[in-house]
């Protein structure tokens, strides 16, 4: 007999409004739907491809009423030629040591991201974040999840990327850095290394999320060309004008 809870039509839900945390004195509410059972992976795939994101069973979207600021972008890996600026990035930071892991929460990255988040991100919504908040979004995942991690030379772990794996390309869910190594530039190096990463793997995008109009947090993803933005008329170039 089929399980009707691992195949029933997804249900959606609004969030209660409240501050936005990229565009001063705007109100941002979410409309979001529970990922879970056999159908998770496709449901998350289709959902990213409309515009959603996910955070551990979640998938989520803004629906904020009169503003659409939130961008959702995909960089076209087959496509990306990198500037001189990234491709010196690139060259800064040969010398680390990729590899791809289990998504399972490690203390080591955890410390990582507290240094990250006290340096960078001071105040911020995952300020007060703890161990126990860490493993919830690593390993609550019903898709195709991994972890990216890079270590230095002396085996120092210096960035991570929380990464989905779509059939079309890869989703990069969230990544933070060691902020003592600001010549690297690791937050873009992981994303060209995604880049690289789609390309070898035959997947035509990288998909980074949200780009905020007005939002100098955002401005980095219009550096990646060519650019894909989610319109209604479905995933068309960001032309210069609009960046």
């Amino acid at each position: 007999m089929t399980d009707q809870r691992n195949t029933r039509i997804p249900q959606f839900f609004l969030t209660p409004g409240g501050p936005c945390p990229y565009l001063p004195g705007r109100t941002e509410r979410k409309v979001f739907a529970r990922l879970g059972g056999n159908l998770a992976q496709p449901l998350s795939e289709a959902l990213t491809h409309s515009g959603f994101r996910r955070s551990q069973s979640i998938a989520y979207r803004p629906a904020c009423e009169g503003c659409s600021a939130c961008v959702s972008v995909r960089i076209k890996a087959d496509l990306f030629e990198a500037s001189r600026n990234q491709k010196r990035i690139t060259r800064r930071s040969d010398d680390l040591v990729r590899a791809e892991v289990t998504a399972e929460a490690t203390r080591e990255q955890f410390a990582l991201l507290r240094t990250y988040l006290d340096s960078r991100h001071p105040g911020g919504g995952m300020s007060d974040m703890g161990l126990f908040d860490y493993v919830a979004m690593v390993e609550e995942t019903p898709v195709d999840t991994r972890i990216v991690e890079y270590r230095g030379p002396g085996g120092t772990l210096l960035a991570c990327a929380l990464t989905d794996k779509l059939k079309d390309g890869l989703s990069m869910v969230y990544s933070f850095f060691h902020p003592g190594e600001e010549a690297r530039s690791l937050g873009t190096y992981m994303i060209l290394d995604h880049v690289r990463a789609a390309r070898e793997a035959g997947l035509p995008y990288v998909y980074l999320g949200y780009w905020v109009r007005g939002s100098e947090k955002m401005d980095y993803k219009v550096r990646f060309s060519p650019l894909e933005a989610l319109g209604q008329n479905g995933w068309q170039p960001l032309v210069p004008a609009e960046e």
